[in-house]
């Protein structure tokens, strides 16, 4: 039965798999696997076991049910084998509670006693273990494997030294180690712990099994010898912290090696060295460092252009083979267009995973420069089922219509673009193909009309699918999901949540269960409590919009359940992970009913959300310094468990102690977060220029950028006040040319003196070569416009300036230089050159946009992100985009999605006609760019569809314009919901929908497989 299930999920990642019998195939493998000993199975039988039970791991309720189990010592190794091998499966917060849980079974299965409160001891007439018990020993170490990383700092010191030592010595440390980060304060306690193994002398020789505890190892003395070994282990650090010990490493090194012996001992130090050490070194010995470099190897601009040129020398734009192209990978993003254009097709289709791996390093228009080059030798139908995701993703929409994409097959496997999942989403629909379940990642071009358009019988399977794969869905389509399938449901019965049971609130998909009403919510009755606390604990939250009213609903619904209608005070910290992601939306009042210790393990919750409402953020900043403290005195444990809350407010960020270990908590927190907020980067910044006087009693401010502190500092250099640049050696402004050149957004007082840096260092722009433009990067923002024009810019490298922040002036300046150095008319841009430009396509001129090859502009526009030009450019680009697409009342969704901030550029008549149903396909991007006076002429009808996130960037100014029926309509997009909602009741039979079938199948389902499995 599994490998039927296998063969039907063919292709598909590890991320997607899962279908519908898998849910019931789950429960009977984990039960097989924990029941007999990984090593006495065949390999093939455990693999097949362990692909159906994994899809179900990360799933909170299936995970904590095996989590309450008790266990004996062989079940508990199998069971922790199992989890092992789902560890990059299970999510980090659900990693803590294995932990947890191993450790309890670990102490009442080898000491007789319990780490869970005195209740729960009492219940299980077992003893509370002492504190002070060494519960970690050898047998521990090795059950815990990498979970050991989600250990608390205090439990290191439960291990005896002997035992940790010989769990050091062996090949299992090393192995954990490679799979596994921790936290500073872990990291750093255990670290200890270990040299403790050894002398002062003896520790060196140990460096290299230390994995990621080396980003914390102060070395003594250097030498060559331990430089090595220490380097080798530094590439999974944070590389601002440890720049400047790489750089003191490497000198040691230096001083008894030359650069090709140092990489022939260690390939990865290639990327420490110089361009010009680079440039010495013979092409035999680069090739061979090349070859064993990780996929994650990055180099600076100056590296990659030697490296480029040690390989093709003088000839640039020659032709190379596939062959040759496969042993470039680690350097392909350095390869100029002009030979990707020359790639032959059939020589790397062949060689599928050496050209997926060449296309994650390529930018967009490198890869629109391999597609336009492979275009020329297969045709759309051939080529494109063959294409890896990266070059897929350049393939435009007239190419994709050239694919003769006909069948769902051709869509379920492949990762798509919103405009080209809208476009196939579409196709399907048209072709009574469309099955939301095979969609994948064409989900994200589901309309809420084709929701909509779903016959009753198929609500709850179309929902089903669709939460099946929440990364693909956004807020409106889970919002209109939502919506169906509660109006299909209330059709049944009138007051049907009033009267849900536990089997029926089971069966909606807890992505769209948070999306109900919060008058539905109110009236759930307490007997699905437990089903609906499930659901909460396991959902993701984000689907929801901010400002949806539901949020605060669901949680007081959530707090009523745990509480069984009593006061908050009745919590115990055992209850708040069972609220899941709504213990992020706890309000302040809400907290303050609870008790000082559950109000402790709340704050240590909520320290992991990732938005907090805006207007709870004060009150509960101040919370937390009543609990526990003032910020200035805190520890590191504490600044750990709880520092995250602080980190959105400046002032309370600031106050936080500038100890020597804040530093290193600080930045791994920033590694943790997608957005790090601006107070915490301008902490760490402050952290690194100040050093501790003799007393240790103040802290003074290093007023020069130094080299060590511009490495450390990376894209926080732009904290740096212009005077302070400015007193910059111009030694050490040449050797960090390059770090402070990748930063896009200086102001104009730090250009003004970086640009002069240059000058300084380089002379005067006239004499600048290419290798000085490369390097300079976004410091070229400094200079006048008549320099810019002077620039020698190379199609190749104008990719990666267009990303700074650069003026419209500038930009038209820009281009003149780009088109007089490389002999370049507007009307002879192709698609790849139109993409390389990105948003410097905004310095063409009105005469010479109309002179562009509008063929070539429908291939690029989908790749060219964030155009950001002035009005007149972008009413410009629009009339382009109608000789292309035609009037903009006829554009569809995938249209719209590719042609991004342009539509910026339509005048109010323009954007009047829009059909309402392509709005939640404008970009984030464009709507603050459109002039408030056109705005305000968009009907209701547009301003709904914006939905909850474009509705959001709306500025105040457009806002300003628009009428009282507009600003509600808004209200309505921002929330998800109307101001006053009525419920349609219909009346009918219910049909034997999916959910019919569903109970009717899973019997006989459950007889199959129990069958097969005798």
């Amino acid at each position: 039965m599994i490998e039927v299930m296998r063969n039907y999920s063919g292709g598909i990642s590890k991320e997607d798999s899962g279908c519908y019998m898998q849910a019931f195939a789950a429960p009977l493998s984990w039960a097989t696997l924990t029941t007999q000993d990984k090593n006495s199975m065949d390999s093939n039988d455990y693999r097949k076991l362990m692909w159906a039970v994994t899809p179900m791991a990360g799933l909170m309720p299936f995970l904590k049910t095996k989590l309450l189990m008790n266990v004996d010592i062989p079940k508990l190794k199998n069971m922790m084998d199992m989890l092992k091998d789902m560890y990059d499966r299970i999510p980090p917060g659900q990693r803590t509670h294995v932990a947890q849980w191993a450790k309890d079974q670990i102490t009442q299965n080898y000491f007789s006693c319990s780490i869970k409160p005195w209740v729960y001891a009492a219940l299980k007439r077992v003893d509370i273990c002492s504190p002070s018990l060494k519960w970690l020993n050898l047998e521990a170490l090795t059950i815990l494997g990498p979970y050991l990383s989600y250990l608390p700092p205090s439990d290191v010191d439960c291990s005896s030294k002997v035992e940790l030592c010989e769990f050091f010595s062996s090949t299992k440390f090393k192995s954990i180690m490679k799979v596994t980060t921790m936290n500073p304060t872990l990291s750093k306690k255990l670290l200890q712990r270990i040299q403790e193994c050894f002398s002062s002398q003896e520790f060196p020789e140990h460096v290299e099994k230390l994995g990621p505890l080396a980003c914390y190892y102060d070395p003594p003395e250097l030498n060559a010898n331990f430089s090595g070994k220490l380097l080798s282990q530094l590439d999974q650090c944070d590389s601002s912290q440890i720049k400047g010990l790489k750089t003191q490493l490497l000198s040691s090194l230096r001083s008894l090696s030359s650069p090709a012996q140092i990489i022939q001992d260690l390939s990865s130090t290639v990327t420490a060295l110089s361009a010009k050490e680079i440039a010495a070194i013979p092409a035999t010995n680069l090739t061979q460092a090349l070859k064993n470099l990780g996929p994650n190897i990055r180099w600076t601009r100056s590296q990659l252009h030697a490296l480029i040129e040690k390989h093709l020398g003088e000839k640039k734009c020659k032709q190379i083979s596939g062959m040759e192209l496969m042993k470039l990978q680690p350097v392909a993003e350095g390869l100029p267009n002009c030979i990707l254009k020359q790639v032959k097709a059939v020589e790397v289709l062949n060689e599928p995973e050496g050209l997926k791996n060449i296309s994650k390093r390529l930018s967009r228009g490198q890869l629109m420069a391999m597609l336009v080059g492979m275009l020329k030798e297969m045709h759309p139908p051939a080529l494109v089922p063959k294409l890896s995701s990266q070059l897929l993703n350049v393939v435009s929409i007239n190419i994709l219509a050239d694919a003769n994409v006909t069948s769902l097959d051709q869509v379920t496997n492949k990762t798509w673009t919103r405009s080209q999942a809208a476009y196939l989403a579409k196709k399907m629909a048209d072709l009574k193909q469309l099955q939301f379940r095979k969609m994948r990642s064409a989900l994200q071009g589901i309309t809420c009309k084709m929701i909509n358009e779903v016959p009753d019988s198929g609500v709850m399977e179309m929902a089903l699918a669709m939460a099946e794969y929440p990364e693909w869905l956004s807020k409106v389509q889970a919002g209109c999901a939502a919506k169906k399938l509660f109006a299909t449901l209330v059709k049944k019965r009138a007051d049907y949540f009033k009267t849900i049971t536990e089997q029926e609130l089971d069966k909606i998909p807890s992505a769209l269960l948070l999306h109900l009403l919060p008058s539905d919510v109110d009236d759930l009755p307490r007997s699905v409590c437990p089903i609906f606390l499930d659901k909460m604990e396991e959902a993701n939250i984000s689907s929801l919009p901010l400002n949806s009213p539901s949020r605060p609903a669901l949680t007081k619904k959530a707090l009523f359940c745990l509480t069984n209608g009593t006061d908050l005070s009745s919590l115990t910290g055992g209850d708040l992970p069972k609220l899941g992601p709504l213990v992020c939306e706890l309000q302040p009042s809400q907290l303050r009913l609870m008790n000082p210790d559950v109000l402790n393990s709340a704050f240590q919750e909520m320290a992991s959300c990732k938005h907090i409402p805006q207007q709870y953020r004060a009150d509960i900043i101040k919370m937390v310094h009543q609990t526990f403290g003032n910020s200035s005195d805190w520890t590191e444990d504490t600044v750990e468990s709880v520092g995250p809350l602080l980190l959105c407010d400046k002032v309370a960020t600031s106050a936080l102690p500038n100890k020597p270990w804040m530093k290193d908590v600080l930045h791994y927190m920033k590694s943790l977060s997608s957005d790090p907020s601006d107070a915490l980067k301008k902490k760490i910044f402050a952290l690194t220029t100040t050093r501790s006087n003799a007393t240790r009693k103040k802290r003074e401010i290093l007023r020069e950028p130094t080299e060590n502190l511009i490495q450390e500092l990376g894209m926080d250099n732009v904290y740096w006040s212009a005077g302070e640049l400015d007193k910059m050696s111009n030694s050490t402004f040449l050797s960090t040319v390059e770090v402070l050149g990748e930063i896009p957004n200086y102001s104009g007082d730090q250009l003004a003196v970086l640009s002069k840096k240059a000058t300084e260092a380089f002379g005067p722009v006239s004499q600048m070569n290419e290798r000085v433009v490369i390097q300079l990067e976004c410091i070229n923002q400094g200079f006048s416009n008549s320099d810019l024009e002077n620039l020698p810019l190379p199609m190749d490298i104008v990719e990666g300036i267009s990303r700074c922040g650069w003026t419209q002036s500038q930009m038209e300046s820009l281009w003149r230089g780009i088109a007089k150095y490389n002999n370049l008319k507007a009307q002879q841009l192709g698609a790849a050159e139109m993409v390389s430009l990105n948003r410097l396509i905004c310095g063409l001129s009105s005469g010479e946009i109309r002179q562009l090859n509008i063929s070539a502009f429908k291939r690029a526009v989908g790749s060219m992100d964030g155009i950001k030009c002035s009005f007149q450019i972008l009413q410009q680009l629009k009339t382009l985009a109608v000789a292309a697409f035609g009037k903009p009342s006829t554009w569809t969704e995938p249209q719209v999605a590719d042609l991004g901030n342009i539509l910026a550029g339509l005048d109010a008549s323009e954007l009047a006609s829009l059909d309402p149903s392509v709005f939640p396909f404008v970009s984030r991007t464009c709507i603050p760019l459109i002039p408030p006076n056109n705005f305000a002429v968009l009907s209701v009808a547009q301003l709904e569809a914006l939905g909850p996130d474009n509705a959001a960037t709306v500025t105040t100014e457009q806002r300003n314009l628009l009428n009282n029926d507009q600003l509600d309509t808004l209200e309505t997009a921002l929330t998800g919901f109307r101001n006053q909602t009525q419920r349609a009741v219909q009346s009918g039979a219910p049909s034997l929908g999916a959910e019919g079938l569903s109970a009717f199948m899973k019997p006989l389902l459950l007889l199959l497989i129990g069958f097969l499995l005798l």
